[in-house]
This record gives C-alpha cells, sequence and structure tokens, in this order.
C-alpha cells in the first residue's frame, strides 16, 4: 500500500521514538531515502535525546543510500548541512555536524569530497562554528569519523584543529578533542587529556550504538589508554 510523504513522516517520526536502532535502519531501508529526509531533518533537531540520535545515525545510511542512487542529490544534503552552519542562515543547525559526519562515515566517496569541510568546522581561518554550544557535537562526529577513516582526517590535519579544543572552556569539549586525538594516535594530546583525570563531570555519549551516561574522566582515561596502545 502507498503511503502519503505526511504519512510517511509521521511514521518515520515514531519509529524514531524506538528503543532499537538496527530495528529503525531495517524498517526505513523499505523506503526511497528522498522521501526520509524530511522526517530525518526535523529528528536531529529534536529535544529529546534519543529521537534526536536515532535520527542522525539513520541519516548517515539514509544520505549514504542516496548517494549510490544520485550522487547530487545526496550533495544537496551535504550543502544543506553547511547552510544551516552558516550565519546568514538564520538559525543554529541542531545536529548537522554530526549527521553530516555520519553520512561522510557512511560513504567514501562523500567522505573524499566532504572530509575537508567538516574539518574546515574547527578552523579559525576556515567555516569555524562560533557558537561553543555546536562544539560538542562536531568533535563527537570528528571523534566517530576517526575510528572508521582517520586517513582522511590525517589528510586534512585534523589533529592540528583539535588541539586547541584542549582547553576549551566546556569540559566535555576537552574531553571530545581528547577521545578525538586519541582515536586518531596523536600522542602529544596526553599531557592535555591527563588533566581532564579527575573531572567527574558527566555527560551523554553515543557510542556503538547506545546513548549512555559517562564522565569526562571516564572518556579521559579511555583516551590515554588508546594513546598507550597505540605507542606499543
Amino acid at each position: 500500500m502507498l503511503v502519503s510523504q505526511r504519512g510517511l513522516k509521521t511514521k518515520i517520526s515514531a519509529l524514531l521514538k524506538n528503543d532499537e536502532i538496527d530495528r529503525i535502519l531495517k524498517e526505513i531501508n523499505g523506503h526511497a531515502p528522498q522521501k526520509l529526509l524530511n522526517a530525518l531533518f526535523a529528528g536531529i533537531c529534536n529535544s529529546d535525546p534519543k529521537i534526536r540520535w536515532n535520527a542522525i545515525i539513520a541519516m548517515g545510511v539514509t544520505v549514504a543510500r542516496l548517494a549510490d542512487q544520485d550522487m547530487e542529490a545526496a550533495r544537496i544534503v551535504i550543502r544543506r548541512f553547511m547552510w544551516s552552519l552558516n550565519d546568514e542562515s538564520g538559525g543554529i543547525g541542531w545536529g548537522a555536524p554530526e549527521a553530516m559526519a555520519q553520512c561522510l562515515i557512511n560513504h567514501p566517496a562523500l567522505a573524499e569530497e566532504y572530509t575537508n569541510i567538516l574539518v574546515s568546522f574547527m578552523r579559525e581561518d576556515g567555516f569555524y562554528l562560533e557558537l561553543p554550544v555546536m562544539h560538542r557535537g562536531l568533535l563527537w562526529g570528528i571523534g566517530e569519523m576517526a575510528k572508521v577513516r582517520p586517513e582522511l582526517l590525517h589528510k586534512w590535519r585534523a589533529a592540528k584543529y583539535l588541539m586547541p579544543y584542549l582547553n576549551s572552556e566546556d569540559v566535555v569539549v576537552q574531553a571530545l578533542a581528547g577521545r578525538a586525538l586519541a582515536l586518531l594516535g596523536h600522542q602529544e594530546a596526553a599531557a592535555g587529556i591527563k588533566k581532564l583525570a579527575d573531572d567527574r563531570t558527566t555527560f551523554d555519549l553515543y557510542e556503538n550504538g547506545q546513548l549512555r551516561v559517562t564522565s569526562v574522566a571516564m572518556v579521559a582515561a579511555a583516551a590515554l589508554a588508546a594513546l598507550a596502545g597505540a605507542d606499543n
């Protein structure tokens, strides 16, 4: 039975409340990617963390599918993320850095084209994100990319631009920078990460398909362990 665009948006919005991301991805795979975009764009800026993170992950998979069918249509989505992060857009771009990173993680050709732009969001001589509240999402996305496409982040010197975030006024941003730097094997970050070892500030971290509460100290400990392992 054919589902109207409005009906599909309602269906996807309800589906994003589900606890199982695998079930969500299986369900959306049965729909044309272009028709999912409106619901997913709404989802990535939802105030409910579960809906937001499910939408971010689903967006990455959906845009990758779209790119396989119509690369230019996928580029338009990426440019929409970029525009939403531009001061001239009049918006804030909630969820855009995370979703953009997921698109690049899921599609190698998009990653080749746009990793430099993602990195430039960290650069004061690039498309620097002025709002500190956006730095958490950006550095989470860089960290996730470091797991899958470290060679592209190295190519665009991501570690150089991550290092200043170890001195951010936001200790969670410091932790996420340390996590990303450790995933890139950047040993020079160790001293900055060690300063976080006793900070018990808690925050939500989406990782390995789960949203969990962690602490700055725990993330720092994991980062230092990763650096030690990389050095052996």
